[in-house]
């Protein structure tokens, strides 16, 4: 009797998969359609022996600049997260997330330049902006910006979403894909609540899959990609999402599994949904985040968080200099 296809490849039948990683031997490994980093991640790889030969190569690129002090931080920060992301292409047949500061997550105008920027660096290497989503914060600032950059043709990932508000904007925004965080809204009620979660009962995946029915009953465009997992259990059971962006440890359980996998996500079943559609105002965005204290205290540390890993990685560089 033959045995079934692994675990990981029944996903791939029927989502795509994402490496949420910035190492490149993982994502070789897994064989992955897209990759999308963060602050954190690249963080922990420059501090890699494998990927020092990028930082120094940054470095030694900008040695002759005019540029000096917090100026030239910034490009070279920029500048090794471009070639984080040309690397990631060379690997993966599709696209790579690259993250716009955090510190811009409340200021529009900054962040629409600051992904220009971005954009304009990987298409000066080579790389066609179709392959690249720039990851920006799902605050009203950061939608606002999305949708600017959406009609340039800077296609973009709103990430730290935790909530149908969020969501919704971002699809109304015409965002390419948005990346709600199951693994952090799993954190926050296993600590309110003293209890654990598993299964259909997660409200993390509840959560997506909220958001998943919402999108395909109104015919938004915009694409679903559940992200931050905590175990495996979260992602069978959001087997059929748009897209799944899932860590190399979690990867490699789900590669070694042989267990048989349902879709548990479809359009079909989603489309036939009794729920309302929302209209959404900045007024009522605000409201409806801020009466969800999970969302609201989730999106301000997850900012916090990123933010502080780009001044470690400020600190890395300055080092380097």
């Amino acid at each position: 009797m033959r045995q079934p296809a692994s675990t990981l490849d029944q996903l791939k039948s029927f989502t795509t998969v994402v490496a949420d990683t910035g190492d490149f031997e993982s994502i070789r490994k897994y064989t992955p359609q897209d990759a999308t980093t963060n602050p954190t991640l690249i963080y922990k790889a420059v501090q890699l022996p494998e990927y020092r030969h990028l930082l120094d190569k940054v470095t030694a690129e900008n040695r002759a600049t005019p540029l000096a002090g917090d100026a030239l931080v910034r490009k070279m920060i920029d500048d090794l997260l471009i070639a984080f992301g040309r690397e990631i292409l060379t690997i993966v047949p599709g696209r790579v997330s690259t993250e716009v500061d955090a510190r811009l997550s409340f200021d529009t105008g900054a962040t629409v330049e600051k992904a220009r920027y971005l954009i304009s660096l990987y298409e000066k290497s080579g790389t066609p902006r179709e392959r690249v989503l720039i990851k920006i914060a799902s605050t009203w600032e950061g939608v606002r910006a999305a949708e600017i950059c959406e009609k340039e043709g800077i296609h973009c990932n709103l990430t730290l979403l935790f909530s149908l508000p969020q969501a919704i904007a971002c699809a109304e925004a015409g965002a390419r894909l948005i990346s709600p965080f199951v693994g952090r809204i799993y954190d926050y009620y296993k600590t309110v609540n003293g209890r654990d979660y598993a299964g259909a009962d997660d409200p993390g995946v509840q959560s997506v899959g909220r958001i998943y029915t919402y999108y395909k009953k109104f015919g938004y465009a915009t694409q679903v990609m559940g992200a931050s997992f905590r175990n495996t259990g979260q992602i069978t059971e959001l087997a059929g999402c748009d897209l799944l962006t899932i860590s190399p440890d979690l990867l490699e359980e789900l590669q070694s599994s042989r267990e048989l996998l349902a879709r548990k996500l479809d359009p079909a079943s989603a489309a036939g949904a009794e729920i309302r559609k929302i209209s959404l105002d900045e007024k009522t965005f605000r409201w409806m985040l801020n009466e969800d204290a999970m969302a609201t205290d989730k999106l301000a540390e997850g900012i916090r968080k990123f933010a502080a890993d780009i001044v470690k990685l400020e600190g890395i560089i300055k080092t380097n200099l």
